[in-house]
């Protein structure tokens, strides 16, 4: 499986952690950055590895900042993306199994490199099997209705001033 994997300043460590533990796997690991603990805005590099996905480039996105909450709400922002914030190793199934998540998100400063490697361990151990397919299809139809014009116009009155 090819993977990407990214992080913010807050994640960095955290990420080269993941990125050890899975040396040695089946799976090519493309790391999107950061590459120093120098400040990097989170939204760029979840952008990076949903855009990568939703072109085919790879196959899932382990994606890492503070909470695991900023990189989550920017990469679902990619049309098509299902990202899922993911603390232990049920969640991390279960956004695989029933959600068919593209990735997975963390918080360095919520879970520990160790519980960490384990979740990730978790969520590429699952494959999807259809599990909610009827939900995912509900979701993937609302956000065509979006996307294209009138969701750049219903982006833009959210923006933060």
């Amino acid at each position: 499986m090819k993977i990407g994997i990214g992080s913010d300043h807050n994640g960095f460590d955290f990420k080269e952690a993941i990125k050890e533990h899975l040396k040695g796997t089946d799976h090519e690991l493309v790391d999107y950055g950061c590459d120093s603990c120098d400040a990097v805005d989170y939204p760029d590099v979840a952008f990076e590895v949903s855009e990568a996905i939703s072109k085919g480039e790879l196959d899932r996105g382990i994606l890492i900042c503070g909470t695991g909450i900023g990189v989550c709400i920017a990469a679902n922002k990619y049309p098509g993306i299902r990202a899922a914030l993911a603390h232990d190793t049920y969640s991390a199934e279960r956004a695989q199994l029933s959600n068919n998540a593209q990735i997975v998100t963390m918080g360095a400063q919520i879970i520990g490199h160790e519980v960490g490697k384990k979740v990730v361990s978790a969520y590429l151990d699952s494959e999807w099997a259809n599990g909610s397919e009827r939900k995912v299809n509900k979701i993937i139809e609302n956000e065509q209705k979006f996307v294209g014009e009138s969701y750049k116009e219903a982006a833009a009155g959210n923006q933060c001033s």
